[in-house]
């Protein structure tokens, strides 16, 4: 409870239209926790009764993205074409040595061969070099099918 009245607190304060949380299923139980948490964290920024800093705030939408110990067969709601960013990723997923490389890389292939394979393979999907994709529970609103492009 703590900890989600703390996120919920900064929900509240920064007001983000959308909130970004590891899918819902994983094999990792720390992933899961933590997408419990958003989830709360979100419903409990809303309420009117509370100490909480800030204003009541619900943001739209939440959006779920994938991680390494997903062990599931998933069906994305959409990819994202990072075919320009992908250097930029790499380079930011190699800052994090500790968590992704050292010591902890099974290899062949390598960690960082398992994100660039995932990547070009979400990335095929889309007819792009490289893809990103996300998931969402709740339905996305369009205006016109033009929204689809």
């Amino acid at each position: 409870l703590p900890a989600r009245e703390h996120v919920a607190s900064f929900v509240r304060c920064l007001r983000p239209r959308w909130l970004f949380a590891p899918y819902h299923e994983d094999a990792h139980p720390d992933h899961v926790a933590a997408t419990q948490l958003v989830e709360a964290a979100r419903f409990h920024s809303k309420l009117s009764k509370t100490a909480m800093p800030g204003p009541r705030h619900h943001p739209q939408r939440i959006y779920y993205y994938f991680c390494i110990h997903l062990r599931l067969a998933v069906q994305p709601s959409w990819i994202v074409d990072i075919s320009e960013q992908w250097d930029r990723k790499l380079e930011s997923i190699r800052a994090y040595e500790s968590q992704f490389i050292t010591g902890r890389d099974p290899g062949p292939p390598s960690l960082t061969d398992r994100f660039r394979d995932d990547a070009a393979y979400w990335g095929r999907l889309i007819d792009r070099q490289y893809g990103e994709p996300f998931a969402t529970k709740e339905p996305l609103a369009m205006t016109s099918l033009r929204d689809l492009l």
